[in-house]
């Protein structure tokens, strides 16, 4: 997988979701701020699970939208689906940065439910840790499997863009959202749980700027929309505003427009919501089941479901750890121009290498 461009020359963040797409421009100097951002709808069909079904539907879709919003063709693009494996590893404590990189090769393969002929590999060295087997190398290992990053790439550079790199969406999300504080990742005393909403469920647990644990999941706000439009006979777009327009907090009598509608859009957050929490709980008690799990002390959510009233709320209710919404800041009051900051958060982490450095 490339690695994010360090040149230090802006790129834009592209975040492609099963149903629209985020781009941002960002600044970074102690946290990310937004210096311009955009947001568009994707057709049904182009992209599934976070895979790219239809490279040139695709292509089509983003030379459109680069060119309407006026976006620089250089890119950092985010990958998140089911079939990218995120693995932390131990080797012999290594300096030289080429012997460290044949070792990842070498263990990769007991690592990795695929061949690694098949496979996109990065990594990222974690630190020296003291294990029963004396001082290790602690390495996080991301593969992807190959055809699926060509079909982002093809897609990607048939639209016209020049792709800089490609980075873990959950990295993003991670380096959007850290606080710019300067502590130690040795000394912080628990994990932050950061989970995005939107067209999957994209989940990630990190120490400091450092990512421990990630997993995505298709379930999302993509699945509600389609539930309420099949079961009203609606179009997506009218389907995703009444639930932004019903949301989760206010009495259902007390909500103008059709009734009916109304309650079948709350009972369709409210089931949605629960199958969400029910997903981010069974990815808490699979990490917290492992030896190397830290403690969680709080959670943030972002995405295109902040914008749903209520649903942050929610998940603060369900979850034993304090929830509380994670959008990134603007670079000057009017710079988002009305986009939703949930929308454009793995975008904005995207189109910066490092925070504070």
């Amino acid at each position: 997988m490339a690695r994010a461009s360090r040149s230090g020359r802006r790129v834009v963040g592209l975040d492609v979701e099963p149903s629209h797409l985020a781009a941002a421009e960002a600044s970074a100097n102690g946290h990310v701020a937004v210096e311009r951002a955009a947001v568009g709808p994707l057709a049904p069909g182009l992209v599934r699970d976070g895979e790219v079904t239809d490279p040139q539907g695709l292509a089509a879709a983003l030379k459109e939208f680069f060119s309407q919003h006026k976006l620089s063709k250089r890119v950092r693009v985010g990958v998140a689906n089911q079939r990218i494996v995120v693995r932390t590893i131990e080797l012999p404590p290594l300096d030289d940065t080429r012997e460290l990189e044949t070792a990842v090769r070498f263990q990769a393969q007991e690592h990795l439910p695929m061949s690694l002929d098949q496979a996109v590999l990065d990594f990222q060295l974690l630190g020296r840790v003291q294990t029963e087997q004396g001082e290790r190398s602690r390495v996080v290992l991301v593969a992807a499997r190959r055809d699926m990053i060509e079909r982002l790439l093809g897609a990607v550079r048939g639209a016209g863009l020049r792709p800089e790199g490609i980075d873990l969406s959950a990295f993003a999300m991670i380096r959007a959202l850290e606080s710019g504080s300067q502590r130690s990742d040795e000394g912080a005393p628990g994990g932050t749980l950061y989970v995005s909403v939107g067209g999957m469920t994209n989940l990630a647990i990190a120490s400091g700027a450092i990512c421990q644990f990630t997993r995505v999941s298709t379930t999302g706000v993509d699945a509600m929309v389609t539930d309420l439009a099949e079961r009203r006979g609606l179009t997506r777009e009218h389907a995703d505003q009444w639930l932004q327009h019903v949301g989760l907090t206010a009495p259902e009598d007390t909500i103008e427009g059709d009734q009916e509608i109304v309650a079948e859009a709350r009972s369709v957050l409210g089931a949605g919501a629960d199958r969400i929490v029910d997903e981010v709980r069974n990815s808490l008690d699979f990490y917290s089941s492992q030896s190397a799990g830290i403690p969680i002390e709080r959670a943030l959510v972002t995405g295109p479901a902040v914008a749903i009233a209520g649903f942050v709320e929610h998940m603060d209710r369900s979850l034993s750890v304090p929830v509380e919404m994670g959008a990134v800041a603007e670079a000057r009051p009017g710079t988002l121009h009305g986009v939703e900051p949930g929308r454009v958060t793995i975008a904005a982490g995207l189109a910066v290498a490092e925070v504070g450095k």
